[in-house]
């Protein structure tokens, strides 16, 4: 469990560093150029390693149990989270309708992962990363002020996205079934 939140703290400040202490950030990237930013890769890099190693390894504490039905609404949610996530990187229409597509799509994950997980590590891992999430959004709303909506792209960059979340879909669902993990239940 200590690797599982050691990894969540690095994951966190790593992310909040740019915002939180963005005089020191820009002090090392005027000290070490384009190396900063691989240096912060290779921290978050190191955080998911620590993540997934400390939640693999932690030992089974029920926290609550989810309802029945559960699976449905986390493979639903699951398809919008993707779709959100992605629309940011398409540039299509969709992404006009969304401030923060990927912090967005990352919220969903983790509820959709909360609504099926009730084991405290589930509980550490995906409640850390949706608090992450909202409170960047809130941190960021705060610093840039108002949106300024993007110009939208063409819808069909918008329908290929949605090919390749499906395709992506079914990837994550076949690496959750080699994992040992059924993201369809029974």
């Amino acid at each position: 469990m200590a690797m599982l939140i050691l990894g969540l703290i690095v994951w966190v400040a790593a992310h909040l560093f740019k915002r939180l202490a963005s005089g020191m950030r820009a002090g090392m990237q005027a000290r070490m150029g384009k190396r900063s930013k691989a240096l912060f890769a290779a921290v978050i890099l190191a955080s998911l390693v620590l993540i997934i190693v400390g939640y693999r390894g932690a030992d089974l504490v029920t926290v609550y149990t989810p309802g029945s039905g559960m699976t449905h609404l986390n493979n639903t949610l699951m398809l919008f989270a993707l779709v959100i996530y992605s629309a940011g990187m398409s540039k299509g229409v969709l992404w006009t309708r969304v401030r923060h597509p990927q912090l967005v799509g990352t919220s969903l994950w983790a509820v959709a992962h909360l609504a099926v997980n009730g084991d405290l590590a589930s509980v550490l891992l995906f409640g850390t990363m949706l608090a992450w999430a909202v409170a960047t959004i809130f941190i960021v709303n705060a610093q840039d002020g108002p949106w300024q909506r993007p110009v939208a792209g063409k819808l069909k960059r918008d329908l290929v996205m949605v090919g390749g979340v499906l395709v992506a879909y079914g990837l994550i669902a076949g690496l959750h079934v080699w994992a040992g993990l059924s993201p369809f239940g029974g």
